[in-house]
């Protein structure tokens, strides 16, 4: 089985975390990362930096997905500005899932988003795209997480929950069944 060929966006920790995943999955060959001038030619764990924000239109024919693996910390607009700028060049963007991840197989989860390890997304929950769902983060049945979200590590996001586009959620930051959140959301909060 041939794998995919994939391009990440951001070489910082984020980026660290998600070749992890995208390495144990075993489904993605990566060619290398999209990251800021001053850095091109370095690596990030063995992966070259091969351009910058620039120069992605350059790889429009080379048949290969991408992942924004630019963190998200208080404020998704910059994930959503490259999301918005491969989208209108045609571009496709790559899930990525942890194997060490359950999804539910009655679950949906949009394009760009990555799964981290030991996460947990139960039957009806429904991930938008260019969302990061992190290590043992938990997602229960029937919670909406719209798109562009950074659910953190630990988070617990109860049944029903709506989780509105571009919220941060911290990490160990719990949310009450059927309520609405949208925004910046504190590490340890309780939302009921």
């Amino acid at each position: 089985m041939s794998k995919e060929r994939i391009i990440l966006i951001g070489g910082g920790g984020h980026c660290r975390s998600v070749i992890d995943v995208i390495e144990l999955t075993n489904k993605f060959e990566i060619l290398g990362i999209i990251d800021r001038k001053e850095n091109l030619g370095k690596d990030v764990l063995g992966y070259k930096v091969i351009g910058t924000d620039n120069e992605i239109s350059n790889f429009i024919n080379e048949r290969v997905k991408f992942l924004i693996t630019i963190g998200h910390i208080g404020d998704a607009t910059k994930r959503i500005e490259i999301f918005r700028n491969l989208k209108n060049l045609g571009l496709q963007l790559a899930t990525v899932v942890s194997p060490l991840a359950y999804v539910s197989k009655y679950a949906s989860i949009g394009e760009g988003t990555v799964v981290m390890h030991h996460a947990l997304i139960n039957a009806g929950a429904k991930i938008g795209n260019n969302c990061i769902i992190n290590s043992k983060a938990l997602i229960e049945h029937d919670a909406i997480v719209e798109d562009h979200c950074h659910i953190s590590t630990s988070a617990i996001v109860n049944g029903g929950v709506v989780v509105r586009s571009g919220t941060f959620l911290g990490s160990n930051a719990t949310v009450k069944q059927y309520t609405e959140i949208e925004g910046f959301i504190k590490a340890g909060s309780v939302i009921k």
